[in-house]
């Protein structure tokens, strides 16, 4: 991978990977691009993921959409009417199981098989590599609204062969989200690769007259992750995505909880993938943004559950995000039932229509506090890019090598883990250690003097231990973790 480069992929050597790709399992066999594409054709068009999107964010209403997968064909697509049907989903998704996230196709299908013999899922999502394109089809026919593959996946493609193949109309994730928050020992210069063969595949169906909607994957750790950090590696996969041919984008973020942050994060966001990708003439991609829903905690109560999950609903459409990924009130449980997954996005709804038309994208906190994150983003891209002699790709994996990206507790080797955070008085996520990123002295000391009042206020020193104490806040029914 030493000749690792932002360039589109050539079609010689996407034929040469695609032939290795359908190999990994035998419903690779069944995937015919021109026969896809037909089908995708075919589809009514409300099955268009890109296209409700874009609809939204022209009539600035934010869609609401759940996570959720299970096992078996029939026991999924029920799901899915359910969450349809009684949860009043915008957007459905189809969340993929951790076997087939790391490639291990045989145990998935041992985990089919053992969930026919109990009757109920034995797995933790939707195995669609094992099931194949026609099973995707069935469940893509089986409901009103557009499905997105949301899984986890270092190494994507024969998923998104199939998936794509199967009517799926959006594809999450990307080479560096999916890998520094999500495993250990995979070099990152292996899955931007692989993931440039995703992008070349999604740009291939743009070609042919089909959009499928990119979604990198905002939260990555869902750990009190500043937005600077995780605007970097939104932008960089928009950019890599782009260069492939991708033309509708949705660049993500996860709460934080403090609203001024929160809305700042969103508006800046959206601005600054759009900066860089008319920068390197990709004026002609759409952008939208989600919010992601809090990522961390969650009160076993439910009643308080449900007080996150609303304080999420209106983070987001105070900020004009184009969509809402919900969460469930039984986030603390485990697996949530569908009656649980829909009441979450019942909760959420009814906080989006009573504030849609509202937003605080205007306030003067929210203006300074962009500004900050725009500086902080930019300072890190602009110094990933000179690494890169202007190579997102080449630099993306430069700077993390460096510590110019640094993602607050990633398990990969990969990652420097040397920038830390932990919330500033009003909640707001600053940076307790720097670590590499390379902010000048003027961010360094906003952040510092952030933390010091909130150190002050709570007769402590400024360390390590807030970080701990605000990772169990929310759950514990606080968002600052002060000092009992």
């Amino acid at each position: 991978m030493t000749n690792l480069k932002n360039e589109k992929m050539s079609d010689d050597l996407y034929y040469e990977i695609e032939k290795e790709v359908i190999r990994g399992w035998k419903t690779g066999a069944d995937v015919d691009f021109d026969e896809a594409v037909a089908y995708q054709k075919s589809l009514c068009p409300s099955k268009s993921f890109a296209a409700k999107l874009i609809l939204a964010d022209e009539e600035k209403r934010t869609l609401t959409q759940p996570r959720a997968g299970v096992a078996l064909p029939q026991e999924h697509i029920d799901l899915l009417k359910h969450l349809e049907d009684y949860g009043f989903a915008d957007l459905l998704p189809t969340t993929i199981d951790s076997y087939t996230r790391h490639n291990r196709y045989e145990d998935a299908q041992i985990g089919i098989d053992e969930s026919i013999r109990a009757g109920r899922s034995m797995l933790n999502g939707f195995p669609a590599v094992n099931h194949g394109v026609e099973v995707c089809r069935r469940v893509v026919e089986s409901v009103r609204s557009p499905v997105q593959v949301r899984h986890g996946t270092p190494d994507a493609r024969l998923l998104a062969q199939i998936s794509i193949a199967g009517g799926f109309s959006s594809y999450e994730g990307g080479g560096i989200s999916y890998n520094i928050p999500y495993s250990k020992d995979i070099p990152l210069e292996k899955t931007i690769y692989d993931w440039q063969f995703v992008d070349r595949l999604i740009g291939k169906y743009e070609e042919a007259g089909i959009t499928i909607n990119r979604e990198p994957f905002g939260p990555l750790t869902g750990t009190l992750v500043p937005p600077c950090i995780s605007h970097s590696v939104a932008v960089m996969e928009s950019l890599l995505a782009a260069t492939q041919g991708c033309k509708n984008i949705t660049v993500g973020y996860g709460q934080l909880g403090n609203i001024v942050q929160d809305v700042a994060a969103i508006k800046s966001l959206r601005k600054l993938t759009r900066f860089y990708l008319d920068k390197f003439g990709f004026e002609d991609v759409h952008i939208t943004t989600v919010l992601h829903q809090w990522m961390g905690g969650f009160p076993q109560d439910e009643s308080m559950a449900f007080g996150v999950i609303s304080w999420g609903a209106a983070a987001a459409v105070l900020a004009g995000a184009t969509k809402v990924i919900v969460k469930t009130p039984h986030e603390a449980m485990g697996v949530p039932t569908m009656e649980a997954n829909a009441a979450g996005l019942k909760a959420t709804k009814q906080v989006v229509n009573m504030l849609q038309g509202q937003n605080l994208l205007e306030l003067h906190d929210v203006h300074l506090e962009s500004g900050l994150i725009e500086m902080e983003t930019k300072a890190i891209i602009d110094k990933t890019l000179e690494l890169g002699y202007g190579d997102i790709a080449l630099g993306a994996v430069r700077a993390f090598e460096a510590g110019i990206i640094d993602i607050p507790f990633a398990p990969s080797k990969y990652n420097a883990d040397l920038a830390f955070p932990a919330r500033d008085n009003d909640g707001a996520v600053r940076l307790l250690e720097f670590g590499n990123l390379p902010f000048n002295r003027h961010i360094k000391d906003f952040h510092r003097k952030k933390l010091s009042v909130r150190g002050k206020l709570e007769s402590r020193d400024v360390s390590f231990q807030m970080s701990i104490d605000d990772i169990y806040a929310i759950s514990e029914g606080r968002l600052v973790g002060r000092p009992k």
